[in-house]
């Protein structure tokens, strides 16, 4: 008779396994001491001596320790980040959001993990960056998704308050939306040709428009109403530029550039012309008009000139890219767009209070650095310019030759713009990324991926916090600038996103698909 094998032995079930009391977790080891040396990331300096920490002090503590060695009676919020010191594979910095322990030294060891980078026996050199005090909401749904355009929009701008909003239309007008009620406010008809650029001034009184029927209008903002039109360009408007508040002499001046290659600046008083800007040899791209009266142009012909704001007089050309230069901005933008609005949101009591109090905040913008340039080109690159205005030739005695030539875009780079407390750049390119990189340096900083086809705007919330980013993919993009990574995921446009803007805690985009749509927390 043959032995009969026993029967297999019955596996335990998962609800027998459940069952189980959990193993103990294993202690997690002590985290060793470090020392810590404090420094301003702006000027570099030490913020008193290195310091003996735990290497798991949280964040808050060392926001906490910061303030105490400044001696600052009201607190300020700060982001830390340490650079390291070995240039092969380390990522250019290593942002602090819990501890250095957690992100530093046990940071899961992946190709752009700071791991290998840190050991507990370094001097710690912790950079600290002051943040705004003030905190923008998050962005999280779209609210109000307003038709009333007939053809794609093709531009968009938040008033100074972030009260109202203005789009410019193929349909050939301009619209002004009510951003508290969320309802259309005035239809401004006029132009023949699309409405390619919208620009508000900076006390909210006055939108300019223009078109590519080669007019400039001015609009009143309390009746809707046309206050005249600028005429003088031969070929189509492509960028405005209103001279900042705390230069004006009475009424704001305004810039315009065309394609027939001039800018005309216009006294908007009595809607004549001021003086041409004349010199570039192709079209002018984008103009921007700068806080210490220096107008800049970047045209077609590869050439950035920069002019002075009195009379129009070039004072110097920058010839560096390769090809057209499509996109510029400067270090001051959000300051002298919003003149005399900050987060407080107090009205001035008259114009001249307006005026003193937009010279302030331009004050306080240059304090620590004065206003810088930055230029993106269908070659692929940017460039960071230094401070080009006459009260900072002394430090830099070559205004010509460049801070910094930030490669890394694979196609044109559609658009640049510097965050509103200059420390960041972000720049949107063909190649379906936004790059973000040093305001200050140009180094490169990360590359935010997540879009499917070419980003065409970025824009920045109040705060610096914040980066939203409309695509050709019809999709709006919030990115958390902690970890570069996408953090919240805006679809609803059903077609390409032209634009994008970001004042207050509101964001307004249009596009290809007609519809204005507005995105709040």
């Amino acid at each position: 008779m043959s032995t009969l094998l026993p029967p297999p032995k019955r596996q335990r079930s998962a609800y027998s396994k459940s069952l189980r009391p959990d193993p103990e977790p294993e202690p997690a080891a002590p985290a060793p001491s470090i020392v810590v040396q404090f420094r301003h990331a702006e000027t570099g300096a030490n913020l008193g001596p290195a310091i003996n920490l735990p290497a798991d002090t949280g964040r808050d503590a060392l926001q906490m320790l910061v303030n105490k060695l400044k001696g600052d009676d009201e607190p300020l919020p700060y982001a830390f980040h340490l650079v390291p010191k070995t240039s092969d594979n380390a990522p250019p910095r290593v942002a602090i959001n819990t501890s250095i322990h957690a992100d530093a030294l046990t940071a899961p060891s992946t190709s752009t993990s700071a791991a290998p980078f840190f050991s507990p026996e370094d001097v710690f050199e912790l950079f600290c960056e002051p943040q705004a005090v003030f905190r923008v909401r998050s962005v999280g749904r779209c609210s109000a998704t307003l038709a009333g355009h007939s053809s794609p929009i093709l531009c968009c701008a938040h008033s100074p308050t972030g009260r109202y909003a203005a789009t410019g239309s193929g349909d050939a007008t301009a619209r002004v939306w009510d951003m508290e009620t969320e309802v259309p406010k005035y239809t401004l008809a006029g132009h023949k040709g699309w409405v390619l650029c919208v620009e508000w001034d900076a006390v909210e009184r006055v939108l300019a428009t223009g078109g590519h029927d080669g007019q400039v209008r001015l609009w009143e903002l309390k009746t809707g109403t046309a206050q005249g039109t600028l005429l003088g360009h031969t070929k189509w408007i492509t960028s405005l530029a209103w001279e900042p508040l705390h230069l004006a002499k009475g009424k704001q001046r305004l810039a315009s550039a065309s394609k027939d290659g001039t800018v005309r600046v216009w006294d908007t008083a009595t809607r004549k012309l001021a003086f041409v800007l004349t010199g570039h040899g192709a079209s002018v791209n984008v103009v921007r008009w700068g806080g210490d009266n220096v107008i800049y142009t970047g045209s077609s012909d590869r050439t950035v000139k920069v002019w002075s704001g009195v009379d129009g007089k070039l004072i110097r050309t920058l010839s560096e890219h390769a090809h057209w230069v499509n996109t510029m901005a400067l270090s001051t933008d959000f300051v002298l767009r919003t003149g005399p609005y900050d987060h407080t949101s107090k009205p001035a009591i008259d114009d001249d209070e307006a005026k003193s109090l937009a010279q302030k905040r331009y004050e306080a913008a240059t304090a620590t650095h004065a206003e810088t340039l930055i230029t993106g080109s269908d070659d692929h690159t940017l460039f960071l310019w230094p401070p080009q205005a006459g009260p900072s030739f002394a430090a830099t005695a070559t205004p010509k030759k460049p801070v910094a030539r930030l490669t890394g875009h694979q196609k044109q780079v559609n658009h640049v713009t510097f965050s509103p407390d200059g420390r960041w750049i972000a720049s949107a390119g063909f190649d379906n990324s936004v790059k973000l990189w040093d305001g200050r340096s140009g180094k490169f900083v990360a590359s935010l991926r997540g879009h499917v086809a070419a980003v065409y705007r970025v824009a920045w919330s109040a705060d610096s916090r914040i980066l939203i980013s409309a695509s050709k993919d019809s999709t709006l993009k919030l990115w958390d600038l902690k970890t570069y990574k996408i953090k919240t995921d805006l679809p609803g446009h059903t077609d390409e996103v032209y634009c994008v803007d970001f004042v207050a805690d509101k964001v307004v985009s249009g596009g290809r698909d007609k519809t204005v749509k507005i995105w709040r927390h």
